[in-house]
């Protein structure tokens, strides 16, 4: 599946904010720079939904705020039923 996400970097914690109609947007630590915070995302998100950081790809946006992941192995409800969840 394929999920768009807002990135908004040098957080204290990592944190799912909310739903934006079809993006998440989250806060993640760390700054901009030699992909901390894709790292830093992949991360959060994989223990997030209880997968592999393997499972989960960067395939557009690697120097935007605005990011698009491939999530191998999981469905759309899957994923937005496991943040949701995850995020209260």
């Amino acid at each position: 599946m394929i999920l768009e996400v807002k990135v908004t970097p040098n957080a204290s914690k990592n944190e799912i904010l909310r739903w934006e109609e079809n993006c998440l947007v989250v806060k993640i630590q760390g700054v901009p720079e030699r992909g901390k915070v894709n790292a830093n995302l992949v991360a959060f998100l994989a223990k997030a939904l209880g997968i592999a950081k393997t499972r989960i790809e960067i395939i557009l946006g690697q120097t935007s705020r605005m990011k698009r992941l491939k999530i191998e192995g999981l469905s759309v409800e899957e994923v937005r039923k496991i943040l949701v969840d995850f995020s209260q």
